[in-house]
């Protein structure tokens, strides 16, 4: 069959199919969905967490150096996430996305991306200087925080597939993560108004401030939670 038939026969596949979906409570495995149109609704909050300026990185230090930044921040990133109760669904170069699930997923994910500010701030940034003390380079990182209704469908081909997540959280998500000059941690007013008392506030005083984004609210902070 020609590949153009091929194309149509399958788009049309695609598009003339009944889903088939299931309500879920926990994060699905790779194995739980299959390529046809099936999938897993559940309530989830996706966090992104991203490495600011990697392009700048890469174009004035050596691979190797910007190979460890990559990988320091990027195993930072994902040890506090699963300590935290999440999982690490996806890799994009310098960011990783991960998913919270279940009672208090939005302070879960909340007190990871200010962990994730403190091991940066005071355990990654110092070890790069005292390896490399000629070295002007920090590492400077955001983290985007929503939560909404998804769709995790499986996409792709026969042997060369991924999870995909479908909903407003994780385009949110990703937004919120490339926002540059302002806080560390930016998470939405739906995940705000869920949030337990220590991520919300240290000895009566607030940790996130307001801004307008979109024409919506987000909150942004700078503070750190220890690790």
């Amino acid at each position: 069959m020609p590949l153009a038939d091929d194309i149509k026969s399958e788009v049309t596949n695609i598009l003339r199919t009944n889903w088939k979906l299931r309500e879920g409570r926990d994060v699905p495995e790779d194995n739980a969905i299959i390529l046809g149109n099936d999938g897993v609704t559940l309530d989830a909050v996706v966090l992104y967490a991203d490495l600011v300026d990697s392009s700048g990185l890469v174009a004035r230090e050596s691979a190797t150096f910007a190979a460890e930044i990559y990988k320091c921040y990027l195993s930072t990133a994902c040890r506090i996430i699963r300590d935290n109760g999440g999982r690490i669904t996806a890799f994009d170069g310098d960011r990783v996305m991960a998913v919270f699930v279940g009672d208090g997923k939005n302070s879960a994910a909340t007190r990871t991306a200010l962990r994730i500010n403190k091991a940066i701030k005071e355990i990654v940034n110092p070890a790069i200087k005292v390896r490399y003390p000629q070295t002007t380079y920090a590492i400077d990182h955001v983290v985007g925080i929503d939560g909404s209704k998804v769709l995790v469908a499986k996409t792709g081909i026969r042997g060369s597939n991924d999870l995909v997540w479908v909903g407003t959280a994780p385009n949110t998500a990703a937004k919120l993560c490339t926002l540059r000059g302002g806080f560390p941690s930016w998470i939405t007013s739906g995940v705000y108004a869920m949030l337990a008392n220590d991520v919300k506030e240290s000895s009566g005083r607030p940790m996130w401030e307001a801004r307008t984004w979109n024409g919506t609210t987000i909150y942004g902070s700078g503070w750190m939670y220890a690790v």
